[in-house]
């Protein structure tokens, strides 16, 4: 099983930021963080790096019934979202929160984590 699921979409970065955003948002996601790695990476170590950044998506209601079920899940949260720069386009990746799941022996997860998967995919699918 893979810990993710991408797709590459022909578009800008900063568009392809904006329509994840927006797809995200349509499935009750909002976006608590967002890391631009190549600008940590050029201000930490003055390496060039391509266009990344993570997004950090929360859908409320069900990151509450994680909690509920688990008090530690959220070491697990918020849902990392990545958009990089290829050399044949930008790539957009979700981490699979099933198999982020199996790590953690709580059955009560198992709903959450797939109701999750199938936004997330229905969001990358979509794009």
């Amino acid at each position: 099983m893979s810990y993710y699921f991408s797709k590459k979409l022909d578009l800008g970065f900063e568009e392809a930021i904006e329509k994840v955003t927006e797809a995200l948002k349509s499935e009750g996601f909002g976006i608590l963080t967002e890391i631009d790695v190549k600008e940590t990476l050029k201000k930490k170590l003055d390496v060039d790096f391509r266009p990344y950044k993570i997004l950090g998506a929360c859908n409320a209601p069900f990151a509450h019934k994680a909690l509920e079920a688990e008090d530690k899940i959220g070491a697990m949260l918020p849902c990392n979202v990545i958009v990089q720069q290829l050399e044949d386009g930008v790539e957009v990746a979700a981490v699979d929160p099933v198999a982020s799941m199996m790590a953690v022996k709580n059955d009560q997860l198992g709903e959450v984590a797939s109701t999750i998967q199938s936004k997330l995919k229905s969001v990358i699918k979509g794009l």
